[in-house]
């Protein structure tokens, strides 16, 4: 507690919020299996619950604040079948390498190490070639990769947002995963680079939704209404893409 003199001489006295502990690690046993599982605790959280963070390739279990840490632990252990069963579906790592291959807007493309150029990184037909030394390839080609995305992002935004006649503030371009984009309050919108993966069908779905957050910054009737009449074909096959396939966009480039 804290104390404070107000001008009458009263002591006035409050508590500080309850602060968050820090994440902890635990391991649940499963059928010979030891299984990795990040416990953290929220404010916001009302019940334990389950998620899979599958950019770090881990089980989270959420609790709230007041929860006791046994019954917490205890859920978990509950699901630890479905924990593995989780685990076990997490996409295989794909680095940036030579001879790798990488989506590019859904079309397979080798990556190609040229140590006999410098500093560029250049697309051929099914291949993308990344000259330099071999430590810099990692980053050269995201660095492309993102500028890529940015070239087909940008006028798509404003060209969606011209129809709904609204100014966009920022267009950013992160290294997001928990949200393939977003749209805030004043105009911003952001997406993630790993898009530049994806089919076009699903970048223009993307985009078409979160320019119709402009207008509408809810999930309602009149929202989905809009991000249907914005994108350039049918929205069902995109949001199905996404479902079955938008964790493989994570594994790229780790």
């Amino acid at each position: 507690m804290i104390g404070c003199m107000s001008l009458s001489g009263t002591v006035l006295r409050f508590v500080l919020p309850r602060a968050a502990p820090e994440p902890e690690q635990l391991t649940i046993v499963h059928a010979g299996d030891t299984l990795p599982v990040t416990f953290v605790r929220s404010g916001r959280a009302r019940r334990a619950s389950l998620r899979v963070d599958v950019a770090h390739r881990r089980v989270v279990l959420t609790a709230p604040l007041r929860m006791a840490r046994g019954t917490a632990v205890g859920f978990a252990e509950s699901q630890a079948g479905w924990i593995a069963a989780r685990l076990k579906r997490l996409p295989d790592r794909r680095p940036f390498a030579d001879g790798a291959e990488v989506p590019l807007f859904g079309e397979p493309h080798l990556i190609r190490h040229r140590a006999d150029r410098r500093g560029t990184v250049w697309r051929e037909p099914g291949e993308i070639h990344v000259a330099g030394q071999p430590e810099h390839l990692p980053r050269r080609l995201r660095d492309w990769l993102t500028a890529e995305l940015r070239h087909r992002l940008v006028p798509l935004v404003h060209a969606k947002a011209g129809r709904v006649e609204r100014p966009v503030k920022r267009i950013s371009v992160r290294d997001s995963r928990s949200r393939w984009g977003s749209c805030g309050p004043d105009g911003a919108l952001s997406f993630s680079w790993r898009l530049v993966f994806a089919p076009p069908e699903v970048l223009d779905y993307l985009v078409a939704h979160e320019v119709a957050h402009l207008v509408h910054l809810n999930h309602g009737p009149r929202f989905w209404a809009l991000a249907r009449s914005l994108c350039d074909g049918p929205m069902e096959p995109p949001q199905a893409w996404l479902k079955a396939n938008g964790e493989t966009l994570l594994q790229y480039g780790a």
